[in-house]
């Protein structure tokens, strides 16, 4: 319990939010030059120092992705009868998506009672912060880590991980371990600690109902000219009803797991539409065990200053949210072919996929003992998670590298992520150590079963 107290104390004393703020200083965003400077800074100058002071030895790789950037591994080894661990993060945030309230500056971390406000506190800096700074009291205390490590730092998560898959397959030898335990997404909630073995996989679908250049008077032509944005509502009401129920097979998993289902069992989620989604399964099998289909953007004509004119062109932009199980193999090819049936051949569909979706088995012996180790120091039951709602590319390291995935969010839904007045809580800063320090002290008397 003493190495527990010291990881409190870190918070308590104000050593955490002093490292933090620095963190937070350097504006790391990835789609914007000048954020790829940032980004090679806080590599060479925060990263870097922090991995060869856990004793790591420390490369950067290019990207085999030219859209991407630089990618940083740190190695330490104990033993080659130890099990191994890979830790992820990604150093780059979002750019700034509208004003933040008045004495909040993205960049500077600024307190304001449990709440932490800047850019990155939550998605990612934040918490990968947590999981070296455990590391590192860890190896203070023991003077050995007990098992090997091996961190993987990205540079492009906010932009969809380009070349992270294509790196991983190349480099999958030096990334080689047994199990990988990372930190992103939210917990359940605030106050409820949360274990969670993959993400959700997306893609966005484009309609577009071009069918003239120009508007049409809608008394001269009304009744014998198609209305590209009633053919647009009707075509999306025949993907997605109006209670936001998916309406093609093709789009949904073939079944919930009965063991998606016992993990989901206890897990309350507060559903504040009631009738919204599939009523035959619970809000939290809804969420973290289903797809969705949601409308992001629609368009015709000019709501805010509307004419008489049927509009010569509607579009629409849908997200899929899938589970792993979903066979998304041409998703266009679906859409289209239902549409066709629907008697709406003329709408052009296209889509763009982002993370794919993928779960590490609730019954992996990885996911008993992650849980068995987080109990043993929880104020309350862990939340187990099958999936989180959003994307990760958890399939890299499911799927390339063939590992078990255990993630332990220190961050909530309210956290602002990717919007203004980004924060973290200091109440699950504080307590995500513990559990993280708790988590990684456990690795070293794993059993060998484990063992890759």
């Amino acid at each position: 319990m003493e190495l527990l107290d010291q990881a409190r104390a870190h918070v308590d004393s104000g050593a955490y939010f002093t490292e933090l703020a620095r963190l937070v200083s350097y504006p790391t965003v990835s789609d914007a030059p000048e954020g790829r400077e940032a980004i090679q800074a806080y590599l060479g100058e925060v990263l870097t120092p922090a991995l060869t002071g856990l004793g790591c030895e420390v490369t950067q790789h290019a990207n085999p992705d030219p859209a991407g950037g630089p990618f940083l591994v740190g190695v330490r080894t104990e033993g080659d009868d130890l099990p191994t661990l890979l830790c992820y993060g990604h150093a780059d945030v979002v750019g700034e998506a509208g004003r933040w309230r008045d004495g909040l500056d993205p960049w500077t971390l600024t307190a304001d009672g449990d709440r932490w406000y800047g850019r990155g506190t939550a998605d990612n800096k934040g918490q990968h912060l947590i999981n070296l700074t455990a590391l590192r009291l860890l190896l203070e205390a023991r003077g050995a880590l007990g098992f090997n490590l091996k961190f993987l730092f990205e540079t492009g998560e906010e932009i969809g991980s380009p070349g992270l898959d294509a790196f991983a397959a190349q480099e999958k030898e030096l990334l080689e371990a047994d199990v990988l335990i990372a930190s992103d997404g939210p917990r359940l909630d605030a106050a409820t600690p949360t274990l969670f073995l993959g993400a959700r996989g997306g893609i966005r679908i484009d309609l577009d109902v071009d069918l003239r250049p120009d508007g049409a008077h809608s008394g001269n032509w009304g009744g014998i000219l198609r209305n590209p944005a009633t053919t647009l509502a009707a075509a999306i009401a025949s993907l997605v009803d109006g209670h936001g129920r998916i309406q093609v097979p093709a789009l949904l998993p073939p079944e919930l797991p009965e063991s998606v289902r016992e993990a989901l069992a206890d897990v309350v989620v507060d559903a504040p539409d009631e009738g919204w989604g599939d009523q035959r399964l619970s809000p939290a099998e809804r969420l973290y065990g289903w797809n969705t289909l949601e409308v992001l953007a629609l368009d015709a004509g000019n709501a805010d200053r509307p004419v008489n004119a049927i509009p010569g062109r509607a579009r629409a932009v849908l997200h899929l949210r899938y589970v792993a199980g979903t066979d998304v193999g041409d998703v266009t090819a679906t859409v289209r072919e239902h549409l066709a049936a629907q008697g709406f051949p003329m709408i052009g569909v296209t889509t763009e996929a982002s993370f794919r979706a993928s779960r590490t088995p609730v019954e992996d012996p990885w996911v008993s003992w992650a849980r068995q180790a987080l109990d043993a120091v929880a104020e309350k039951p862990v939340a187990l998670l099958p999936s989180f709602g959003g994307g990760l590319p958890n399939h890299v390291f499911t799927d390339v590298l063939g590992l078990a995935t255990l993630w332990l969010p220190h961050s909530y839904p309210g956290c602002r992520q990717h919007a203004p007045d980004e924060h973290l809580l200091s109440s699950i800063a504080r307590e995500g150590l513990v559990l993280a320090t708790a988590l990684f002290a456990a690795i070293g008397s794993a059993p060998p079963t484990l063992r890759r």
